[in-house]
């Protein structure tokens, strides 16, 4: 019997870090003390685009190569490319299509755009894990996940310039007959925030008709803590499913937007600090990578090690929320 497992990870940041002093000052000059939403949301530095050189897809294609060296692979290897990003370098073309130009891909590959917001990467991951089982010629798929979530946020807003990071993770999937990889996902769709953060803020149409403001994201008010009920029974539902504890998961590589999320649903699971990774505190947040990005870094520093049970988990804007289960 096949099965899907991750073969190699790849990080891309661009160099220059930016800590919290910057933007308490930032803050404090337009009469707004962030600190207390600094430790809220466990930031101490973030990294961010300082080059004209760089966006979204050129950290993208940087992870993608450092996935295919790690694999020592060639893009000749790979027969699915999906990249997904909130952020779009381009429409037209795809940007996986400029990936597949980067690795000098083969001809006869699937190639792809995908975007659920910050769950992406998660969602990619899953569906392509799914697709990969039921189509026995996608040996190999490169997922990659890019942000450059500075360039859309306000000066102004303390929840998207002070919080935001710009990185890139690339993950290769490959086909196994050992009893290891993707065992599961679950998802929860509630669309009760539909209108609370919204880029273009006017929708594209009106942007482009009738010349609206719409350059950075609008994140209206609203009540985080309603996703966290939700949040709770989805993981406890597919750990029953799968005939695991709480205990029996190596590591949770849970969304990095707030630590104190993190921490609240390790409360409730009863959770030792060891089985969390949070690396929030350097990247900022990164978006759609981020659960991935705690993979990696899980897997450099030796919490996590093959064999492993590996729990996801992300929320996408509007919202919806993604739990995936693999065996590492």
């Amino acid at each position: 019997m096949s099965h899907i497992r991750i073969k190699a990870l790849g990080v891309y940041h661009p160099p220059h870090s930016v800590d919290n002093e910057y933007y308490i000052r930032h803050f404090d000059e337009q009469g707004k003390d962030i600190r207390r939403f600094m430790e809220h949301m466990g930031r101490k530095k973030r990294y961010i685009i300082d080059s004209p050189h760089e966006n979204g897809l050129t950290m993208g294609i940087a992870a993608a190569k450092k996935a295919l060296d790690q694999a020592q692979m060639t893009g000749c290897d790979v027969d699915m490319i999906v990249f997904s990003t909130q952020v779009p370098e381009s429409l037209f073309p795809m940007n996986a299509l400029f990936i597949h130009q980067a690795i000098e891909a083969r001809h006869d590959v699937v190639v792809m755009d995908s975007n659920a917001n910050c769950a992406g990467m998660t969602v990619a991951v899953d569906q392509a894990s799914r697709s990969m089982l039921s189509s026995p010629d996608v040996r190999t798929a490169l997922i990659i996940g890019s942000d450059y979530n500075s360039l859309v946020s306000g000066p102004e807003d303390e929840i998207t310039y002070a919080n935001y990071g710009d990185a890139a993770c690339a993950v290769i999937l490959e086909r196994t007959e050992e009893d290891t990889g993707f065992m599961d996902s679950m998802y929860f769709t509630d669309p009760v925030n539909i209108d609370k953060i919204l880029y273009p803020a006017q929708g594209l149409a009106a942007t482009l008709q009738a010349d609206a403001p719409g350059k950075y994201i609008q994140w209206l008010p609203f009540d985080a803590n309603m996703a966290l009920p939700p949040t709770f029974e989805l993981l406890e539902r597919i750990l029953k499913k799968n005939g695991l504890a709480p205990q029996d998961v190596r590591a949770y590589c849970l969304s990095q937007f707030s630590l104190a999320n993190v921490l609240k649903i390790q409360e409730h699971l009863k959770l030792e600090d060891a089985q969390m990774i949070y690396v929030g505190d350097r990247y900022g947040y990164t978006g759609t990578s981020s659960p991935f990005i705690a993979l990696y870094e899980g897997i450099e520093s030796g919490r996590i090690r093959r064999g492993d049970y590996v729990l996801f988990w992300t929320i996408g804007a509007g919202y919806q929320l993604v739990a995936m289960l693999y065996k590492y």
